[in-house]
């Protein structure tokens, strides 16, 4: 069910198409159920990073940061949502092999959230590589990009090679995970006081 290289190479194809056109996961990722979330998920992320470009636009105005911070807020809680709902997917597909096992030591990372991680890492790759390419910087900056962009495959590659150790440690009894909430408060309007102090008043 879970392959670090599938994601891997789904995250890559993801982020090139959407950049090429704001469209949906490639079709190879919607004809399998658990790709198609970790396609969700990764296109939370995606978005993510375009909305806090947004933040960082220099004549950004006072109004449109404030928009921005609020769809900042929206997309991070889905990611985050997302996340936990590819670690509910695993867990549901374990349960009819009495997995994970009880007894097993405890991951203190689940894997969603190290396809999260590889996904951020897919995209810091695709633009880290963007700017290896441009034509028109200095060749410092260029060399400055590959050398980045060096150690950013090599964090992937091994986180990637975590998640599968931590698959098959899962799948042969020794090591177990949990779903662990994020329980997010900044957008409950119940238990974030900025929110609720502001309704009274």
């Amino acid at each position: 069910m879970l392959s670090a290289d599938t994601i891997v190479k789904l995250h890559d194809d993801s982020t090139a198409a959407w950049h090429v056109a704001s469209e949906s996961a490639p079709d190879s990722a919607c004809n399998d159920p658990w790709l198609a979330r970790v396609a969700r998920q990764h296109r939370a992320n995606f978005d993510l990073w375009h909305i806090e470009d947004e933040a960082r636009t220099p004549d950004a105005t006072d109004a449109r940061l404030a928009g921005v911070k609020r769809r900042i807020d929206l997309t991070n809680q889905l990611r985050n949502d997302l996340a936990e709902d590819l670690d509910r997917a695993l867990l549901d597909w374990l349960a009819p092999q009495r997995l994970p096992a009880e007894n097993a030591e405890l991951h203190s990372e689940s894997p969603g959230l190290i396809i999260d991680r590889l996904s951020i890492l897919a995209l810091k790759i695709y633009h880290t590589r963007e700017e290896a390419e441009r034509t028109d910087c200095s060749p410092s900056h260029a060399e400055r990009n590959r050398s980045r962009l060096a150690i950013l495959i090599e964090q992937r590659t091994d986180l990637a090679h975590c998640l599968d150790l931590l698959w098959r440690a899962t799948l042969d009894g020794t090591r177990r995970f949990k779903l662990y909430r994020q329980l997010k408060m900044y957008n409950d309007p119940t238990l974030n006081p900025a929110i609720y102090r502001s309704a009274q008043s």
